[in-house]
C-alpha cells in the first residue's frame, strides 16, 4: 500500500511534536516540500529518523549564544511539574493525532485538511522508553538509578523539576525536560512514570516507589 510522501512528513512532524524533547527550547519547521508523486512507506525506526534531525541542528551556532554558567542552570517555561504517585497503575494512551495545519499541493489544493486524524504509531516504531521524574528529588533519582531502565541505549530520561545538567553528570547519560506538551500527548498525571509504545498505543505505568521500598525492606 502506497502513501502521499505529504501525510509521511505530518506523521513525522507529529512523532516529533508528541515525543521528543532537548536540553534546550527549539523549534524547527518541517519542510512539507512539493506534492504529487506519492512514495511507498519505508519502515523505519521514528527515534532514528527524529536523530538525524538533532545532529543536523548547528549546535556550535547555537552554544555560542548561550554561556556554558546559563547552560548548566537552564530550565525552560515549558517544563511541567507533576507530584509523586502514591499508586502503582498503568494505561494505554491512544496517540491519535490532529493536524494542526492543511496540507497543500504545488498547486495550493489540500491534500490533508486541518484537523485530518491519524495515528502516527500506525506508521512508524517509536523505539524509545521514556522514563520521567523529578530530578530534585533524591529518592526518584535513586529509584531510576536502581532500575533496569537506567544506562539502557534506548531510554530517554525526562525530568520535571531539577538541574539537567548536574543530574545527566550524575548519571553519565543525557538528561531533558518534560515538555508540557509531551506531558499532554502522553497524558502523564504523576511521576515517576514509564512510557513505551504497545502495538498502536503508548504504555504508560506509573511506579509507586515508597510502596516498593517498603516491601523491600520487608523481604
Amino acid at each position: 500500500m502506497k502513501y502521499p510522501d505529504t501525510l509521511r512528513k505530518a506523521i513525522l512532524a507529529a512523532i516529533a511534536g508528541m515525543l521528543t524533547v532537548f536540553p534546550f527550547e527549539m523549534a524547527f519547521g518541517i519542510d512539507l516540500g512539493v506534492v504529487g508523486k506519492t512514495y511507498p512507506i519505508v519502515e523505519r525506526d521514528a527515534s532514528e529518523e527524529l536523530s538525524e534531525r538533532v545532529r543536523s541542528v548547528d549546535w556550535q551556532k547555537m552554544l555560542a549564544k548561550n554561556s556554558i554558567e546559563s547552560m548548566k542552570r537552564y530550565k525552560p517555561d515549558t517544563t511541567k511539574s507533576l507530584p509523586r504517585t502514591r499508586e502503582d497503575r498503568v494505561r494505554m494512551v491512544d496517540m491519535t493525532y490532529s493536524l494542526e495545519f492543511d496540507i497543500t499541493d504545488g498547486k495550493g489544493n489540500v491534500v490533508y485538511p486541518k484537523g485530518y486524524a491519524f495515528n502516527p504509531l500506525d506508521f512508524m516504531n517509536y523505539g524509545r522508553t521514556i522514563v520521567v521524574i523529578n530530578g530534585a528529588d533524591l529518592e526518584q533519582v535513586e529509584w531510576f538509578r536502581a532500575s533496569p531502565y537506567y544506562k539502557k541505549p534506548n531510554v530517554m530520561i525526562l525530568i520535571t523539576d531539577g538541574n539537567y545538567y548536574d543530574l545527566s553528570e550524575e548519571l553519565g547519560q543525557s538528561v531533558y525536560f518534560a515538555h508540557e506538551k509531551i506531558v499532554s500527548r502522553l497524558q502523564l498525571r504523576f511521576v515517576p512514570s514509564v512510557a513505551a509504545q504497545k502495538k498502536r498505543m503508548m504504555e504508560v505505568s506509573e511506579i509507586d516507589i515508597d510502596h516498593r521500598d517498603k516491601n523491600q525492606r520487608k523481604n
